[in-house]
């Protein structure tokens, strides 16, 4: 058998509405071995998965067969395939559609002593161990696909509301976040740094100055808004936090979009309808999929994403948040008090006791919260904005930008932040400033939130954390 590059997608094969086009022809499919089961009436079953789809293909492989006894019987879970024969609609329970094998190319063979992916279940901690196989497990399968329509429901989305793509860079000299918790990146000699008067040299190093991996495209983001009117970033960022949470990672991927001439309304107005987009998408072109997370991982969830789906976003303060959840009754791990930082317990009360649906804080505390959102009349507030849904807690954070050069300085003073290492931030003020604003949101985060998954580790390809860099 010749391999060509005309193959149909099982996708395709287990749809109805255009499997039928191919009913009684003559098809190809390519895939991995799920199953095999032998007849005693001289033939044998096979389930055959290429990734395109949750549900496999049955495809019945007949003893006639030239290499049914050298290949077909001896095929095992894992094993990779190329299998011509006829499409006919299937007698047995579970499948519209199987295939009638009329010749069948072993690629690869897996051998079922050292192939771990085996028909028991394994837990997703063990999983990790095999980054390289997991794809091939129904729920990983499932994540992977939903990972991918969420990507493509972002580009559809802010392509459709006239954003421009842009790819801010990976390496940085700025701190968006005033956090400090960045990596470094040298092509100094860790065993041999160059020291200057007590510290490193850091004119010795490629980019003759101390230079990071992004925790953010935003600051770069507001360039080009400031110039194209509306964009969006969607890149890896970093973070050298140390911490082993189901939340956390130090690698993931975070869309940034940012609008010229928008304030904190018509910032809120956009996030809504980008979240609603994306749940939308997947109920609708991942069906299948989000059927086995509602059954296998949490139940309820296609439910309460149809709840975020239908109910307006409430808008409410920060403030008035505070008092509500003082007002509760309820006791918190973590005190509320004005001033403080919500935690996920109290988001969740909001969005699933109080409000019971989705909701966008905004008007936080200064302190809290970074230098470049714009200060309000208070001087205690500035205009940023958290969207909160039910089961998660924050799932978007975003803000009005401060346009104001004096006051924007006075932020920066008060944060220890130099002005000559944003100098060309500050331009931005001085040579034609605008309001605008912008949000971010964590795609492995919306991930999570999608599928139900526990741990972030398990909705990212291959997760790097605290002592992990495997694969």
């Amino acid at each position: 058998m010749t391999i060509s590059n005309e193959w149909i997608p099982i996708v395709q094969v287990r749809d109805a509405s255009i499997a039928t086009k191919w009913l009684g022809k003559a098809i190809e499919v390519r895939g991995w071995v799920r199953t095999r089961r032998d007849s005693k009436g001289g033939f044998s079953f096979l389930e055959i998965n290429d990734g395109s789809s949750f549900g496999n293909l049955q495809v019945v492989a007949p003893n006639a067969l030239a290499n049914y006894e050298s290949d077909v019987l001896n095929l095992s879970v894992g094993s990779s395939v190329i299998i011509k024969g006829v499409l006919k609609e299937s007698p047995g329970e579970g499948q519209s559609f199987e295939m009638e094998a009329t010749a069948i190319q072993v690629t690869g063979h897996a051998d079922p002593q050292t192939y771990p992916l085996q028909k028991k279940r394994h837990t997703f901690e063990k999983l990790r161990e095999w980054a390289h196989l997991r794809p091939r497990t129904n729920t990983f399968g499932a994540v992977t696909r939903v990972r991918n329509r969420l990507s493509y429901s972002t580009h559809q989305f802010f392509q459709d509301e006239g954003f421009f793509y842009i790819h801010t860079p990976i390496i940085t000299a700025s701190d968006c976040e005033g956090a400090g918790q960045m990596f470094r990146v040298t092509t100094l000699p860790l065993d041999k740094l160059p020291i200057k008067e007590g510290k490193v040299d850091s004119s010795q190093d490629f980019f003759g100055k101390p230079a990071f991996l992004t925790v953010s495209g935003q600051l770069e983001g507001e360039v080009y808004a400031c110039a194209m009117g509306k964009i969006y970033t969607f890149g890896p960022t970093f973070r050298a936090e140390n911490s082993n949470t189901t939340r956390h990672l130090a690698e993931f991927w975070m869309i940034e979009p940012e609008a010229a001439f928008y304030e904190l309304p018509d910032n809120m107005a956009l996030a809504e309808r980008y979240l609603k987009r994306m749940i939308r998408d997947c109920l609708q072109d991942c069906a299948e999929d989000m059927e086995f997370f509602d059954k296998m991982i949490q139940p309820g969830v296609v439910e309460t994403l149809q709840l975020v789906l239908d109910k307006p976003f409430e808008h409410m303060s920060y403030t008035k948040a505070v008092e509500v959840l003082l007002a509760s009754g309820q006791k918190f791990e973590y005190p509320v008090h004005w001033g403080a930082d919500l935690q996920s317990e109290h988001e969740r009360y909001l969005t699933e006791t109080y409000i019971k649906g989705p909701v966008i804080l905004y008007d936080y505390p200064a302190a809290i919260k970074s230098f470049y959102m714009r200060i309000n009349d208070d001087q205690k507030t500035v205009r940023a904005m958290d969207v909160l849904v039910p089961g998660v807690g924050e799932i978007i954070g975003g803000s009005q930008r401060e346009e104001r050069l004096d006051v924007l300085l006075e932020r920066m003073a008060a944060n220890g932040l130099k002005e000559e290492d944003y100098w060309w931030y500050l331009d931005l003020r001085r040579f034609g400033s605008v309001p605008h604003a912008g949000f971010g949101l964590g795609l492995e985060r919306m991930v999570q939130y999608v599928t139900g998954m526990v741990n972030i580790r398990d909705v990212i390809p291959f997760p790097r954390t605290p002592g992990n860099a495997e694969f």
